[in-house]
């Protein structure tokens, strides 16, 4: 495994080890999600290189459009979510209250 390929992996695992054990605020869950994006978008974006391929493929511009969007969508989010409960604290949502 070269260096390259233990940074991509390393940085999916740190990151989704801080979704599970830190999810005290929704800042800090939205910062781990783009912290996974941005390490899949780095490995994708390598990998025709990894491979000596010629031809570029459109498969990270297209997921990294979706990460702009949810990027987008999560401060929406963190935005309505602080105006109504007043925190962005996780506890203090309740799924199942309308």
């Amino acid at each position: 495994m070269s260096y390259l390929h233990l940074s991509f992996y390393s940085a999916f695992t740190l990151s989704s080890l801080g979704m599970a054990f830190h999810r005290t605020h929704l800042i800090s869950a939205l910062l781990c999600l783009e912290c996974m994006m941005l390490s899949m978008y780095m490995a994708l974006a390598m990998w025709p290189i990894q491979m000596q391929s010629t031809s570029s493929t459109l498969l990270p511009i297209i997921m990294l459009t979706f990460s702009a969007c949810e990027a987008g969508t999560g401060l929406a989010l963190l935005v309505a979510s602080t105006r109504t409960h007043g925190s962005d604290h996780l506890h203090n949502f309740n799924l199942l209250q309308c």
